[in-house]
């Protein structure tokens, strides 16, 4: 994970929605499966999650930061400057990075969106363990189906309570059809 400091609030509370995520899903964020680099602000983010994703030590980075637009321009240039970053990462790297930098036009929006109603957190870990998934499915020549036709191509409700087993049926058994049965 990429964790920018700037509006630590707000990142400290996704932060844990990304790391309750992991732990429900089979994955100890305190353990040597997740590394986490801390950098000064959100427009740091994409350089180190690219640095990331070019050692293929990843399976997927999660970018993590927060911009609150203010009185001046500023905010413009920063959020789009970090979203095309974190997608150049990833269409230069081919690992799944994920954005997870919350725009928002005020404090309370960002607060709202980091914990208060939702973590969208829970949602930043939960695309880097099916992007993850899907990566390596693909990699070793696994046909992928549209939505709704592979047991790795979840909705919704089913992600919420998956665990990591659920996205890593071994290439055979999808073959096979073994791993078409949805997660209980």
């Amino acid at each position: 994970m990429v964790i920018a400091r700037f509006n630590d609030l707000v990142v400290g509370k996704l932060l844990e929605g990304c790391q309750d995520c992991l732990k429900r899903h089979g994955v100890d964020p305190n353990g040597n499966q997740v590394d986490y680099v801390w950098v000064p602000g959100s427009f740091e983010v994409p350089m180190m999650a690219r640095q990331m994703a070019l050692s293929h030590r990843y399976d997927a980075v999660i970018c993590l930061g927060a911009v609150i637009r203010g009185q001046t321009p500023h905010f413009d240039h920063v959020a789009a400057e970090v979203a095309k970053g974190i997608a150049a990462a990833t269409f230069q790297t081919g690992v799944p990075v994920i954005f997870g930098v919350l725009t928002a036009d005020n404090m309370q929006q960002a607060l709202e969106r980091a914990g208060i109603k939702s973590n969208k957190g829970w949602d930043y870990a939960m695309n880097a363990l099916e992007m993850g998934s899907l990566m390596r499915q693909w990699r070793a020549g696994v046909e992928v189906e549209p939505y709704g036709h592979n047991s790795q191509s979840l909705p919704a409700a089913q992600l919420k309570n998956a665990g990591v087993s659920d996205f890593s049926v071994a290439p055979e058994e999808v073959r096979s059809g073994a791993g078409d049965a949805p997660p209980p």
